[in-house]
């Protein structure tokens, strides 16, 4: 980067660290600390859950997923706004008139301590290994792309998370989340704009838009249903609804954004607005990760995004059959350029015939890109069988570092910075206000002042933060940062929903029932995902209709025994 960028990446990071410092400095209490004294509005509310989801893994993961895939992975979303109604409905008002500071304290009104702390239990394992992969996300590919060190990279985003959220608590996280999220979303605009600016005089936003439609890129709705199909409407509106009532109305990093609001009306508004949002924003990510994919239509792409993987590969013994490659790359694109062009003539022309013709010819040149790509990883798994193979998280953050101008390449890095802080600060944040309340003041230590549990607030803050950056550099590299996010969730979801569903809306079954139907559902759920093929999304809805059945199951028997014992 040159020192423009630098400048700009330094002045960003440093004006939303210092200003969210500052303005939330002094939490005399644990209600200020992990309530933020109830004082936010509605629109806070929203920014701050949207930041809270968009991790550095959205924008650098989601436009390589929309380079390689097409737009499909929208379809993620569409169960979204109806699980914010949902929310809106039935959890924001129970959790107002507990007054609770978590959702899991909710679950020993209705149950008991045991599934109380088993549901907190399951969170904090699965939200303190997400947030280890959230930090090493941009963590491994800025270290990459940059040649800085990962280890230290790590250390970075953790420890300056750590430092404003231990200061100000859950205002603090509130506060810089609002500056970060206009960071990230105007950087991804000035990107887009720019990635436009940046095609051949002679082909237009509509000749792109047509281009990226044709060659399959623009497929954001399938309506055929496969178990096996990861995105599809079907999965979306169904499996999807499931993952995200579980995420924002069970998840604490989620719950804890809603809970700072100054009135259930106030929570609502700032749900149900993340609600519309959402996928516009989605799209918008997506979108521009397309318009990479038509600008290398135009200009030839690296034959390997990952540029560190690439450079020793050309230091191996097989360097030359890397350049065989790269040459056979390079006349394959040739062959591409001519088909793109005759592309363009029939969407100008309107003319099926000619379109088809070269539909079928682009098809059979991207066979070829896909048997070269495959030889390339093929030669970097040779070489070092721990190499990182899959480059589809590169194309972004390569595009942004060759072709962006002075300025906006630092802007996009501090993008890719205040993503990964934004969502780390919220579940340092959660973890911190899970452990105190729902294990450490409720289990361990029940009486003690207000100033004790603020101090161990910030002492479980910066535990769960080093916590969180040790599982980083433990991570490792996975098929797509964004999908194995979801993955970990979708495991682990269905059963703290099922518990919280049974908690609302089925009365009958009590708190032994139900705690032992969810530790079953927890263990078949982590078999079902080792040993068949069905698509991740789908463990939500299993999850939670399996603790819902075993509940019902156990209920009974639990109640033939209460009465046997009773006669």
């Amino acid at each position: 980067m040159s020192y423009i960028d630098w400048l700009v990446l330094v002045f960003t990071l440093a004006f939303i660290v210092i200003y969210g410092i500052w303005k939330t400095r002094g939490s005399r209490n644990i209600e200020g600390f992990l309530k933020g004294d109830n004082s936010d509005a509605w629109w806070r509310i929203c920014l701050s859950i949207m930041a809270t989801q968009a991790s550095a893994i959205t924008f650098l993961s989601t436009p390589g997923q929309a380079y390689e895939d097409g737009m499909r992975f929208l379809q993620f979303y569409f169960g979204l706004p109806l699980a914010m109604v949902i929310i809106s409905v039935t959890f924001i008002p129970i959790f107002y008139r507990l007054k609770v500071y978590t959702a899991y304290e909710f679950l020993e009104n209705r149950f008991d301590l045991k599934t109380r702390s088993l549901a907190a239990f399951l969170f904090l394992v699965q939200r303190g290994l997400s947030t280890g992969i959230s930090i090493y996300a941009p963590a491994i590919i800025l270290s990459s792309i940059m040649g800085w060190n990962i280890n230290l990279t790590i250390m970075f985003i953790g420890t300056v998370v750590i430092i404003y959220t231990v200061s100000g608590g859950t205002k603090a996280v509130s506060v810089t989340q609002t500056q970060q999220m206009a960071v990230m979303m105007g950087g991804m605009v000035l990107a887009g704009v720019m990635i436009v600016y940046m095609l051949p005089q002679d082909v237009s936003f509509t000749d792109a838009v047509q281009v990226a439609g044709h060659m399959g890129k623009m497929n954001m709705v399938n309506f055929s249903f496969d178990w096996n199909d990861r995105y599809n409407v079907w999965s979306g509106i169904t499996a999807g609804l499931f993952l995200f009532m579980s995420y924002f109305g069970t998840d604490q990093s989620q719950v804890g954004r809603y809970l700072s609001g100054t009135s259930i009306a106030q929570s609502r508004i700032g749900v149900l607005f993340n609600g519309l949002l959402k996928i516009p924003m989605q799209v918008l990510i997506l979108f521009i990760g397309v318009l990479v994919f038509v600008f290398y239509q135009f200009v030839q792409p690296p034959v390997f995004f990952n540029q560190v993987e690439k450079a020793k590969l050309e230091n191996s013994v097989y360097a030359g059959n890397l350049s065989a490659l790269e040459k056979e790359h390079t006349q394959v694109f040739q062959e591409k350029s001519h088909g793109i062009k005759s592309l363009l003539q029939g969407i100008r022309q309107e003319d099926e015939t000619i379109i088809s013709a070269a539909r079928e010819d682009l098809d059979a040149i991207k066979a070829k890109e896909k048997s070269i790509h495959g030889r390339v990883v093929s030669l970097l798994e040779k070489a070092d069988p721990t190499a990182e193979a899959k480059d589809t998280d590169y194309v972004f953050i390569s595009f942004v570092m060759k072709y962006m101008p002075v300025g906006l390449v630092g802007l996009l890095v501090a993008v890719v910075f205040s993503a990964s802080m934004s969502s780390s600060a919220s579940a340092f944040n959660a973890l911190a206000s899970t452990t105190l309340v729902d294990i450490y003041k409720r289990s361990v230590k029940r009486v003690a002042s207000e100033t004790h549990y603020l101090n161990m607030s910030r002492v479980f803050t910066i535990v769960w933060g080093l916590i969180a950056i040790f599982f980083a550099t433990l991570a490792s590299r996975m098929e797509n940062l964004i999908q194995a996010v979801n993955i970990l969730g979708s495991i682990f979801y269905g059963t703290i929903l099922g518990i919280f569903v049974v908690a609302f809306y089925f009365k009958y079954i009590k708190a032994q029932a139900v705690f032992w139907a969810a530790l079953l559902t927890q263990t078949l759920v982590i078999i079902i995902y080792w040993k068949s093929e069905i698509g991740f999304l789908w463990l939500n809805p299993i999850g939670c209709l399996l603790v819902i059945f075993f509940g019902s199951v156990f209920q009974l028997l639990f109640g033939r025994k209460e009465m046997v014992i009773e006669k």
